[in-house]
């Protein structure tokens, strides 16, 4: 018989043995969790001290740092202030001035809202609160005690406005105070938030100081161009300025405004990408994905671009309460913002600097530089869908009529060289010359403005109202081919073309699943592709110019692609690559001689053509020497 012991006779406050009792843990250290998720370094004190005084109302902050932050970290605002019975509640868990009910927290409008920042960064340091409302004749201030609880409330002097002076930083908590680095990496990453901070409220006021130094002292600049123009270049490096393009869209309620680098000046790392989202500083995978892949067609893909850009929208429209330190963000119309924002990028990169309007037809019908369909006469014809849509059957290649060599590329008016000739070219049979008069014109000179010679078979150089201008050749005659080729490739959709052999790969069932859902995306891409069973699948028909690819690993991007954002470029970057490719081909060559005419053809062709600033691999087409910058290499004016 077994025995068993009674319901009744059960402690219900007797814990299992080895467990403890659950229990209400003290404030303290409930403060003290809370800050592993919002104090990791001295940089997240910073941020969170920062967008406090920025929801205060400042117009000028001051950073005191010693030792990287680590030592002592002190903040001081001419915001609002704090009155003299709420500075102890300020320092109490979730107690904010920011949120009354469950509506404001569905539209924030503040930087800051949980109420957590104050009191779990003074949990982990010797923090001393002081602030002034301006209408009171005087300060207060309150250091919290060791247990994190509010000292007394003194009186103090102090401006109007609040500082917060934080010191010793994880003195009570060694386990995380040794996962800090040096005092050099930790002032980096604090001053790299400064740097934000300024970047996002060009009005603001602000000066950072290390050790005793001054390390940033920026006046407001508001909202002239010169100081802002002045500002970038003091966060970002000399140069910025010169080579960033603004940027204003607006459509359904969602405005993208602020400055991207010309691709032909992007960077080896990350480094410079700020993105705000109703003035705060995120990183979202699907704001990356849209920026990245509106420069997917200007620059290399071991590049990264440079960029700060602003987008703001109702406040309902976004959840910034989705992480901790708010760094994170979640849309809830996430296709519309991903598209609003490519669609934003993709149009200012093809203006460029030069403000083209679109391609048109070149008002200059010189030599082999013709852009429109000069007619039979000649030789020359449109890019038919039948040149780039058909491949000869079994071999997978493209017809004769655009293969490698410019010789297949008359068709798109890429060549110099006319159908026929040989040996020589039009453009051989007269030299550059120097000292020529530049065309009389009615108004204004063009963006590029006249030809005046050829440098070396590689440079063209012109003068415009500004100075002089020199010009890639090769560069820019692949650019304007290049686009050419993509307007002819996109006139008629994209033709599919059969494979003989399909291609079998196998995939995850997932992956084989998004067959059903995005068959129509598929089908519209070009592609022909057959579910063999769970995870088989064959691809049938493909882009004719993409029957030489590697079809594997296309479809498998392009799958892993619908799978995280539910579409896919793939297609189309397989396509431009191949019309790359061709239109390099059948760009001009080096130390080919050019006439005045077909030079000034060509500075039309690029003003008129998208994206004419730098060239199919992101290297700049054309610079801008200035009247000054010359006068100054020859010290003139002085």
């Amino acid at each position: 018989m077994h025995s068993s012991t009674p319901a009744a006779s059960i402690d219900p406050d007797r814990a299992a043995p080895g467990a403890l009792p659950i229990r209400v843990l003290p404030s303290h250290l409930v403060n003290q969790i809370a800050a592993g998720e919002v104090v990791e370094r001295p940089a997240a004190v910073a941020k969170e001290l920062l967008e406090n005084s920025l929801d205060a109302g400042a117009a000028r902050i001051e950073i005191e740092v010693e030792q990287g932050g680590i030592k002592r970290l002190r903040v001081r605002d001419d915001g609002r202030g704090i009155p003299p019975g709420q500075l102890a509640l300020a320092l109490a868990r979730h107690a904010t001035s920011k949120l009354a009910d469950l509506t404001d927290l569905e539209a924030v409008a503040t930087l800051g809202f949980r109420g957590e920042a104050l009191p779990s960064i003074a949990s982990v340091s010797r923090l001393t609160l002081t602030s002034r409302v301006a209408d009171q004749g005087s300060g207060h201030e309150v250091m919290v005690g060791p247990d994190g609880t509010p000292g007394e409330l003194r009186p103090a002097a102090h401006p109007p406005g609040t500082t917060v002076d934080v010191r010793d930083l994880f003195y009570n908590t060694p386990a995380r105070r040794k996962f800090l680095r040096t005092d050099k990496t930790e002032f980096g990453h604090l001053e790299q938030v400064v740097r934000r901070i300024a970047l996002a409220r060009p009005e603001l006021g602000l000066r950072l100081r290390h050790n005793g130094r001054t390390v940033l002292d920026l006046a407001p600049a508001g909202v002239d161009p010169a100081l802002v123009r002045a500002r970038l270049e003091t966060l970002l490096g000399q140069g910025f300025g010169d080579q960033a393009l603004w940027l204003d869209e607006q459509a359904v309620g969602l405005r993208l405004s602020g400055w991207v680098l010309r691709p032909a000046f992007s960077r080896s790392q990350p480094d410079q990408q700020f993105f705000y989202v109703n003035g705060r500083m995120v990183r979202d995978k699907l704001v990356t994905h849209a920026v990245r892949q509106a420069f997917s067609d200007v620059l290399h893909q071991a590049r990264h671009p440079a960029y700060v850009l602003f987008l703001d929208l109702p406040p309902r429209l976004v959840d910034v309460n989705v992480h901790p330190t708010k760094q994170e963000v979640r849309f809830r119309e996430g296709r519309q913002v991903h598209d609003f924002i490519f669609s934003g990028l993709k149009r200012r990169l093809a203006v460029g600097s030069l403000g083209a309007v679109g391609e048109g037809t070149a008002s200059a019908a010189v030599a082999g530089l013709e852009w429109s369909d000069p007619g039979p006469s000649d030789g020359l014809r449109p890019l038919s869908r039948a040149d780039l849509g058909t491949a000869a059957p079994g071999t997978g290649r493209l017809p004769l009529g655009v293969a490698e060599g410019s010789a297949g590329l008359y068709a798109a008016g890429l060549a110099f060289q006319r159908p026929g000739e040989s040996g020589t070219t039009v453009a051989e049979s007269a030299a550059p010359g120097w000292g020529t008069a530049l065309p009389a014109t009615d108004g204004e000179a063009p963006p590029l403005g006249f030809a005046l010679a050829q440098l070396g078979g590689v440079y063209l150089l012109a003068q415009n109202a500004a100075g002089l201008i020199i010009v890639d050749i090769h560069a820019a005659h692949e650019r304007i081919g290049y686009e050419r080729l993509k307007s002819a490739w996109g006139a008629g959709g994209i033709v599919s073309a059969p494979l003989l052999v399909p291609v079998s790969l196998h995939v995850s069932p997932r992956e084989a699943d998004l067959l059903e859902t995005h068959g129509q995306v598929l089908t519209g891409l070009g592609l022909v592709i057959d579910r063999l069973d769970l995870g088989t699948l064959a691809v049938r028909e493909v882009p004719a110019l993409l029957r030489d690819a590697d079809l594997e690993r296309l479809v498998r991007d392009l799958l892993s692609d619908l799978a995280v954002h539910g579409e896919s470029a793939r297609v189309d970057e397989e396509v431009n690559r191949v019309l790359s490719t061709m239109a390099c081909h059948g760009a001009v060559r080096a130390n080919r001689r050019l006439t005045l005419d077909e030079m000034n053809a060509l500075l039309r062709a690029m003003e008129r053509v998208e994206r004419a600033d730098q060239c199919n691999h992101g290297r700049p087409t054309w610079i801008q020497v200035t009247q000054v910058e010359l006068d100054r290499l020859f010290s003139r004016g002085r």
